[in-house]
């Protein structure tokens, strides 16, 4: 299976502007069965990817919740301007 921060910068990299000053990172969650994932990029970029009402954001989420399925691990995404 693919890393999971892999599979979520392929999904958000179309939907970007500026992909120079994009980044996804693990970072450590008190849970094992957790996987916190930050995306940064330009308030702009996350905006896009926030969507209207958190739109983009729930789906990105749901995607991202069906690639996490086969590890048995959930999965969390946080949205950070950098």
């Amino acid at each position: 299976m693919a890393e999971l921060d892999q599979v979520l910068m392929d999904l958000v990299r179309p939907m970007v502007e500026d992909k120079e000053n994009l980044d996804v990172r693990v970072m450590p969650s008190m849970n094992e069965k957790e996987v916190v994932l930050h995306v940064y990029a330009k308030d702009d970029d996350i905006a896009r990817l926030i969507g209207k009402k958190g739109s983009m954001a729930s789906a990105l989420r749901q995607v991202m919740s069906v690639a996490s399925h086969a590890e048995n691990k959930k999965v969390t995404i946080k949205f950070e301007e950098i």
